[in-house]
């Protein structure tokens, strides 16, 4: 067991430092875990512990959290592209929605328009027919 006293400042009371070199069961486990996590920022990796238990569990408590902050990550690109792809759904439908608006309002006006032809039809029918009546009762009578 190694043990160190010191004092950080004149104005501060001593620190003591204790340590053993001979357990070294944190260690190999830190040596398990990755070095480095691609998703952070230089100036956020995880500093390889000294060979002190408490900067041992900092490192390892570090890593976890490194290790969450890919997984939200990864989470949120997942939603991000739903997102995207819920987007270009909305935008195929609006479109959709638009053309049945278009072909509904064509129908209607087609609709309308069959409408007046059969009307002005049907009194050209009268019309033809109270032309043709006189003509056949004149035929008739002669």
């Amino acid at each position: 067991m190694i043990t160190s006293t010191r004092r950080v400042s004149p104005d501060k009371s001593e620190v003591r430092i204790a340590f053993s070199l001979d357990d070294t069961s944190d260690v190999k486990d830190v040596e398990d875990l990755p070095q480095t996590f691609p998703d952070l920022e230089q100036r956020l990796q995880p500093v390889p512990p000294l060979c002190v238990s408490e900067s041992v569990q900092v490192y390892k408590e570090h890593c976890r959290m490194a290790r969450g902050f890919h997984q939200v990550k990864h989470e949120i690109a997942v939603i991000e592209d739903r997102k995207r792809k819920l987007l270009a759904e909305l935008v195929e439908d609006e479109k959709v929605a638009m053309e049945i608006a278009r072909l509904e309002e064509e129908f209607r006006r087609l609709t309308e328009e069959n409408r007046t032809l059969m009307t002005v039809h049907n009194e050209r029918a009268q019309q033809l027919e109270r032309l043709c009546l006189p003509n056949q009762t004149r035929q008739d009578s002669s």
